[in-house]
Order: structure tokens, then C-alpha cells, then sequence
């Protein structure tokens, strides 16, 4: 078992394991204890996205389709996985990106130097490649190739075991989150329907009122996500991505205190978010009928915009930046990593899956460019994935035989 709370003598969050009987003495930083469980979630997100795919391509697929399509109210289920339950899994990334920024590798300049711009050529790269392969209306899905599912990156370095350093896993971490508030941003300024300015105005008097609650240091959960629960309702009706309402939540929970609120919250909704919902997410959205993949599909413009831009433009962009700012002495690479592991780890950063799929459906709502955009997602995913377990895989083994 677990707690976490904000160190007395340092400025960052600790974490502890806790026996049966006692508290260890030794601290776990809650990068190490927020690594393992992504890892975890990554190895789920696999065998989810493999299952939808054999499903869809079965005599099962017709009773998968009409399960998705099935609706509970005004809602498909679909729909409620991906404009509820998500808004879930965004609470839980604000509350991680608040908690690096607060205490975490994000939380001074030094630290986060190396990820922020890292992270900016990362999402940048694959922006390029694909604006350059599409235009006209395709060129909304200039944003699905630009994030990393931060799940599948470190359940495939897990898999590496010791062959790649911490400082890696780290380092991954760190830009995968400020992925993910890119990410957000990118939904909240350019993938939005017709704005309801009444609903508008429902979501910014709780967004005042959350606020108000943490300038008042009330610390109770439940009253933040009541409130959070009525400003879900009000962004869903005002065009803005409900999803929004996750991450506004997540920034008013207090990250203060030694059980602050915002790091009980985050541990209570992991497993939730973990074990039940990304692997939802992923069933739901990654069954492909391969029977519908033609050559034409293979060579659209969109899909091989997502897969270059994964599997190119991320590794390009994030090496490029990185490097550059190494070189005007801005930065150091992650310690006790060789550059071959390095270039590893950006590789891995193409690994887009959940955050890019998400992206796509709100790219092209229709069903016009839904398959080139889970092949294109899917492979480039797939081909990052496979080179970058191999080079650090190869680097890690001769790391370790000259050590």
C-alpha cells in the first residue's frame, strides 16, 4: 500500500510503501511509484487493442459493433466512453501534470528544460510531416500524430527491464505529460463544435467556484468533484471537449499539505483509470475490420500523414531539439544514458495509440477517414514501438556487458 504526501524537508512529493505492520523508512519518489503503474496500464492497453482487433474480424464483429452503437439515454455507449469516461483519465492527467509542476520533474527550470523542449519538437515534427502529405479538409488531423500515449511508452521500456535506465523512464515520463497538456490545449483551441455561450457561461461560474474553494483551502474531494460533475455537464452542452472538464477539476485540487488532496485523489483514481477505463477506451476504439484495408486505404494521404509523422517526424523532433539545445548548453541528456538509448527512447515517443485515436475521432467525427485513421495510428504506433524496444534493447545489452 501506498501514501503520498509533500516532503517537509524537500520540495517534492514522496511516496511510501507501507506493510503490514510498519512504514518503510525508505521514500519512493512518485515518478518511480507513477512509472510502474503506466507501465502496468501499458501491457493492458496491448492485449485491448489486440482483443477489439481479433473481435472485429470475427463472426463476433456485428454483436461488437451494435454494443458500441448501443445507446443508454441520448448516449451511445461509445459516446459515454469517450466523452465520459475519459473526462476521467483527463482529471487524472491534470492531476499528474499539477503534481510534476508543483514538486515533480517539472517543477524547476533545470529539470524541466530537457522535456518541455524535447516535448515541443516532438509534437511539432510530426505536425510537419503531416501537413506536408495532405491538404484541404485532411488537414484537420494535423494533431493525431503529435502526441505519445504515455501508457504503451513505459509499458514497453517495463519490458526492458534494467536495460533501460531510470533517468530514461524519467525522462519519457516528464514528456509525455507536457504531451498531454499539449495535447489538451490542441483539443480545447482547435477541435470544437458551434459554442454555447450560455453553457459557456454554466462553466465559468464553477470554474470560479473551484477556485474560490482552493484559494479557501477547503480540502474535502467530494465537494471539488461535485462541482466538477456540474462543469462536465456545462462544457459537454457549451461545443468545448467535455474532457476539459477533467483537467480544469484537476488544476483547483490543493497539492499542498502532508496528505494533500490532490495526491490521495490521484492514487485513488489510477486503478480506476488503469484497470477499467484506458482499456475500455482502447477496445472501443481499436477494432478494424482489416477486410476493409485496401491499397488505397494503405496509401491515403491521412494514413500515411499519422504513421510518418509517428514513426518520422516524433524521433526527428525530438532528437533535433534536443540536441540542438544540448549544444548551446541548455540542457544535459538524462544521466547514465548513452546516445543510442537516448535515440531509443524517441523512438518511443511515436507510440501515439490512446491520445491520437482520441485526437482522430475528433479530427473527422464522420466515417469517412475513421479506418485510415486507426491503421495510420495503429501502425505508426507499432513501427516506433518494435524500433525502439530494439535499439535500447541492442544498447542495453552492450551497456551491460562492458559494465
Amino acid at each position: 500500500m501506498r501514501g503520498c504526501g509533500l516532503s517537509r524537508d524537500a520540495p517534492h512529493i514522496r511516496c511510501y510503501e507501507k506493510g503490514a505492520n510498519q512504514l518503510s523508512s525508505k521514500p519512493i519518489s512518485a515518478i518511480t511509484a507513477f512509472i510502474k503503474g503506466e507501465a502496468t496500464a501499458g501491457l493492458l492497453l496491448m492485449a485491448a487493442a489486440v482483443l477489439a482487433l481479433i473481435i472485429a474480424n470475427t463472426s463476433l464483429a456485428p454483436l461488437y459493433m451494435t454494443a458500441l452503437d448501443f445507446h443508454v439515454g441520448p448516449m451511445s455507449v461509445l459516446h459515454i466512453i469517450n466523452d465520459g469516461l475519459m473526462a476521467v483519465f483527463f482529471l487524472l492527467v491534470g492531476l499528474e501534470i499539477k503534481r510534476e509542476v508543483v514538486g515533480g520533474e517539472l517543477s524547476t527550470r533545470a529539470k524541466a528544460a530537457l522535456p518541455v523542449l524535447a516535448a515541443a519538437g516532438g509534437m511539432a515534427g510530426p505536425a510537419v510531416v503531416y501537413i506536408l502529405l495532405n491538404e484541404g479538409p485532411e488537414l484537420r488531423g494535423w494533431a493525431i500524430p503529435a502526441a505519445t500515449d504515455i501508457a504503451f511508452a513505459l509499458g514497453i521500456l517495463a519490458l526492458l527491464g534494467r536495460r533501460a535506465p531510470q533517468s530514461l523512464k524519467i525522462f519519457l515520463t516528464a514528456l509525455a505529460v507536457i504531451d498531454d497538456l499539449g495535447a489538451i490545449l490542441i483539443i480545447a483551441l482547435f477541435y470544437t463544435a458551434d459554442l454555447s455561450f450560455m453553457a459557456l457561461g454554466a462553466a465559468a461560474v464553477c470554474i470560479v467556484v473551484l477556485f474560490t474553494l482552493n484559494r479557501f483551502k477547503v480540502r474535502r474531494i467530494e465537494i471539488y468533484l461535485l462541482v466538477g460533475l456540474i462543469l462536465w455537464v456545462a462544457v459537454l452542452q457549451s461545443g468545448v471537449h467535455a474532457t476539459m472538464a477533467g483537467v480544469i477539476t484537476a488544476l483547483a485540487i490543493p497539492a499542498d499539505g502532508d496528505d494533500p488532496p490532490l495526491t490521495t485523489l490521484e492514487y485513488q483514481l489510477h486503478p480506476w483509470v488503469t484497470y477499467l477505463i484506458l482499456p475500455l477506451f482502447a477496445f472501443a476504439n481499436a477494432g478494424v475490420v482489416l477486410g476493409d484495408v485496401s491499397p488505397d486505404t494503405l496509401s491515403h494521404p491521412v494514413t500515411l500523414g499519422i504513421v510518418l509523422g509517428l514513426f518520422i517526424g516524433k524521433q526527428v523532433g525530438v532528437v533535433v531539439i534536443a540536441y540542438l539545445a544540448r549544444a548551446l548548453g541548455w540542457v544535459r541528456l538524462p544521466e547514465g544514458a548513452t546516445p543510442a538509448q537516448f535515440y531509443g527512447t524517441a523512438l518511443l515517443t511515436g507510440v501515439g495509440f490512446t491520445m491520437s485515436l482520441f485526437i482522430g475521432a475528433l479530427a473527422f467525427p464522420d466515417a469517412a477517414h475513421a479506418t485510415e485513421v486507426k491503421i495510420g495510428v495503429l501502425a505508426g504506433s507499432l513501427l516506433s514501438g518494435i524500433a525502439g524496444y530494439l535499439v535500447l534493447y541492442f544498447s542495453g545489452k552492450r551497456r551491460v556487458e562492458n559494465a
